[in-house]
């Protein structure tokens, strides 16, 4: 079990009091630390209900964010997550845009080993859209290499 101290900074988790932004606001993420910083093991995220709006037609967007990265000393919080990715509800931008935002967001939150965001979005005008982005430190540069060239044959 993880101790009080351990458990400093997660605010959010547990709390009745959750408030939902709805606009974009990268500052309810919440870290916790990793147990294991020895071990390299990946922790994915899958966000099947992702929205945000088109930039220029103010049109809701739909997609599936997929987020995976090796962490380092810290974590980010689930609950958090999920706030943070609530709060893109009406921020407008592109999906290329909004998958960088999260990616970079996220690594500067934690300072993953590695980290990649994926997204899946809904068909708009009969195009579906799914952007990628990815990190790795210098020890994971070839691994992000790797999957990148790999979105090319999805």
């Amino acid at each position: 079990m993880r101790s009080d101290k351990e458990l400093e900074g997660v605010t959010l988790l547990g709390n009745q009091g959750t408030v939902y932004h709805d606009n974009y606001n990268p500052s309810v993420l919440e870290t916790f630390e990793n147990k294991h910083p020895e071990n390299e093991y990946v922790v994915t995220f899958d966000c099947p209900e992702f929205t945000t709006l088109c930039p220029k037609t103010g049109q809701p967007d739909f997609g599936h964010i997929y987020i995976s990265y090796i962490p380092r000393q810290r974590m980010v919080e689930s609950k958090s997550l999920k706030l943070y990715l609530f709060s893109f509800r009406n921020h407008g931008d592109f999906h290329e845009d909004c998958v960088n935002i999260i990616m970079k967001d996220l690594s500067a939150l934690m300072d993953p080993r590695y980290i990649e965001v994926r997204g899946e979005f809904m068909p708009r005008g009969g195009i579906s859209i799914h952007p990628f982005a990815n990190y790795g430190d210098a020890e994971h540069s070839d691994l992000a290499a790797r999957r990148r060239e790999q979105q090319f044959s999805r």
